[in-house]
């Protein structure tokens, strides 16, 4: 699978790929393959990214267009 939506927000917000993978506390070549789909991005990495460009998981996935987070769930 190919998160076209990794770079496309990397480069919205006028970073580069060792910048983000420093974020994640990654090497450089590890973050490309996500980007390029070569490799499976984990869980973790897909919140925390979602957290940093402020975006649902859902919207990085490519699974909606709807940017916004959710909002947090209720507890009951």
């Amino acid at each position: 699978m190919h998160f076209q939506r990794l770079e496309d927000l990397r480069v919205d917000h006028d970073k580069t790929q060792i910048e983000i993978a420093e974020y994640l506390n990654m090497g450089r070549n590890v973050y490309w393959r996500y980007e390029k789909g070569k490799r499976e991005i984990p869980t973790w990495a897909v919140l925390k990214l979602a957290d940093y460009y402020k975006v649902s998981t859902d919207y990085l996935l490519g699974r909606t267009d709807q940017r916004t987070p959710y909002p947090p769930a209720r507890r009951r």
